[in-house]
């Protein structure tokens, strides 16, 4: 029996349909805003010629671009032509920039024109394809517009001039920090696209043809909160959550790829309140500064943002001080949490797990296990990593997997794009988190799919590559592994485990991370089995059969002679490895 559809995952199929239409022409409102920037009146190279084109690009371009998108997302080509011709016709029939009659009439054009070739593309006869496909796509075109510019444009228009007078009301009245209690848990919940994309940058663009710069681009932009967060995690934090903070802090407020910090909320359920604290001290300082921006800071790096800030020494230094002050807010709050929390079940990897089944809550969607797939180099050409936009974590990821496709002297091109945007290709190998491997399987049935938990850092990677070069088939991580079969020849009595041991030579960072990834595993898969770490001058006293000593090629031979009557485990790296997968599926087998 289907589900019923609950109102939040209608909200979020909305926000992501919306943000789809926009993340694509990014480019082009950035290339509007430097415009904005250097040559109206007030820019810093005041041009009246060059400032003419702002106007044009606004109130026709970027609305076009978004309709074309729209129209391309639901039916290809055909549909995105038709929706750009729909698009005009709610351009011309309004007085204000047509966001969202472009995001009304550009899905609607693909949907109608789709809908026509389903019901009379196979009655047409041979010979006279391109005639009825070029006539339809025009004459279908045509009536929308004439319905866009008669009706949608005017209605459209006055529902834009009420919204932007509401927006005015909330800003006058300096409620606008409010809006960040329910902007930070969307954004940790992967609503974040949608509200900057599908909401913010077009009201935006529309405060900024009048007032020259809009706050909205800084409501879920601004990469304080999260800065605050990952700092009080650095100093205040335990184990690998610690330890990976420093790295993410860069990733975060340098890159602006704000997800990597939301498994770091997750951990804690309690640090949404420093989000929250962080998200409306900060807006509350825009507001109090009359900061803004002159164009969406896309991905949301204190470097595209100060990109985007207007003229001047002042409107720069206003809007650092808003990042500043969301910073040093969430990072108090999250501080005192930290320090008041005296648990010791800290995992940044079981966070990160509860991130992506939230994600996949969201939508609605139950996570599926990983694809069992035989792939080699004769059935790939490329490898796509995709995720909802297309940018952010799967870049990520790509990036990753591409500097080992290289190693490996494979020659296999790496990407990124939107799940939106994936088209069926074959010979080409699909990578997706898991809770969006159906929807990738739906947009690209003939490609090979392979799913990861985490883009950062997935064990599979390496088995792709081992895959593809010959050396091994990908493996079904949660699939059926025959219980009596040994780990890559490794035999291991799963029977009779009492305790795993990482076991570490000078340096005890790796061990503990190690460490700390197996426990991760084992708690969700209820395995109550202890897990330490201990030197291998240590080793002594965990000499028996009963324990399961990790360790690494490189020290085998050391730590087998200090544990001759343990059993081992010999990986590759301690940190992340495809064996603690394996390993722990036979176990789980067991218990």
């Amino acid at each position: 029996m289907e589900e019923k559809v609950s109102l939040k995952v209608r909200v979020q199929k909305l926000g992501t349909s919306l943000s789809n239409m926009v993340m694509p022409n990014i480019g082009a409102f950035i290339a509007w805003g430097v415009l904005t920037a250097l040559f109206i009146p007030d820019g810093y190279l005041p041009n009246e010629q060059l400032a003419a084109i702002v106007g044009p690009m606004l109130t026709y371009l970027l609305p076009t671009l978004i309709g074309y998108t729209g129209g391309y997302v639901i039916y290809g080509q055909r549909g995105a032509v038709v929706g750009a011709i729909a698009t005009v016709g709610a351009i011309t029939g309004s007085s204000v920039p047509m966001f969202i009659g472009a995001m009304v009439m550009g899905p609607l054009g693909g949907w109608t024109i789709k809908k026509f070739d389903e019901k009379f593309q196979e009655k047409i006869r041979p010979g006279f394809e391109m005639l009825v496909n070029n006539f339809s796509a025009g004459l279908v075109g045509f009536a929308l517009l004439l319905l866009a510019f008669y009706a949608i444009g005017p209605v459209v228009s006055t529902l834009t001039g009420a919204v932007g007078n509401g927006v005015e009301a909330i800003v006058n009245a300096k409620l606008l920090p409010l809006a960040n209690i329910i902007i930070e848990p969307a954004k940790v919940l992967f609503l974040n696209n949608a509200l900057n994309h599908g909401i913010f940058t077009p009201l935006g663009a529309e405060q900024v043809s009048q007032a020259g710069k809009s706050v909205l681009f800084l409501l879920e932009a601004n990469p304080g909160p999260g800065l605050g967060i990952l700092l009080a995690y650095a100093l205040f934090g335990k184990g690998s959550a610690k330890s990976s903070s420093w790295g993410a802090m860069v990733i975060h407020f340098f890159g602006g790829i704000h997800e990597i910090y939301f498994p770091y909320v997750m951990m804690k359920p309690a640090l949404f309140l420093a989000a929250i604290a962080g998200g409306v001290s900060g807006t509350f300082t825009f507001q109090f500064l009359d900061a803004g921006l002159k164009s969406p800071a896309s991905p949301g790096s204190i470097i595209a943002i100060m990109a985007m800030a207007p003229k001047g020494v002042w409107p720069h230094l206003n809007v650092l001080l808003g990042v500043l002050v969301g910073a040093i807010v969430s990072f108090l709050v999250a501080a005192l949490i930290l320090r008041a929390d005296k648990s010791t079940d800290d995992s940044l990897e079981a966070a990160q797990a509860a991130t992506q089944a939230a994600k996949a809550k969201s939508k609605g969607q139950v996570v599926p296990v990983a694809v069992d797939t035989n792939i080699s180099r004769d059935s790939v050409e490329k490898i796509i990593f995709a995720c909802d936009a297309g940018m952010g974590s799967s870049a990520m990821g790509a990036s990753i997997l591409r500097d080992k496709v290289k190693k490996a002297g494979l020659g296999i091109p790496v990407s990124n794009q939107a799940i939106s945007n994936l088209v069926d290709i074959p010979k080409t190998l699909i990578v997706t988190q898991e809770e969006l491997t159906p929807r990738a399987k739906g947009k690209s049935p003939s490609a090979i799919h392979v799913s990861v938990d985490n883009f950062l850092a997935s064990p599979r990677y390496d088995e792709i590559v081992a895959s593809l070069t010959g050396a091994a088939p990908i493996a079904e991580i949660e699939g059926d592994i025959p219980t009596s079969a040994p780990v890559d020849g490794q035999e291991i009595d799963l029977n009779h485990i009492d305790a795993v041991v990482v076991a570490y030579g000078k340096a005890q960072g790796s061990a503990t991370m190690g460490c700390e990834t197996i426990r991760a595993i084992f708690r969700n898969k209820n395995i109550r089995i202890p897990v330490s770490t201990a030197k291998i001058s240590e080793l002594g006293e965990f000499n028996s059969k009963n324990i399961m000593i990790v360790t690494t090629i490189a020290l085998q031979a050391e730590v087998q002679q200090a544990a001759p009557n343990s059993q081992f485990l010999i990986v590759d790296s301690l940190v992340t490895t495809p064996e603690y997968d394996k390993m722990v599926a036979r176990m789980y087998k067991f218990n």
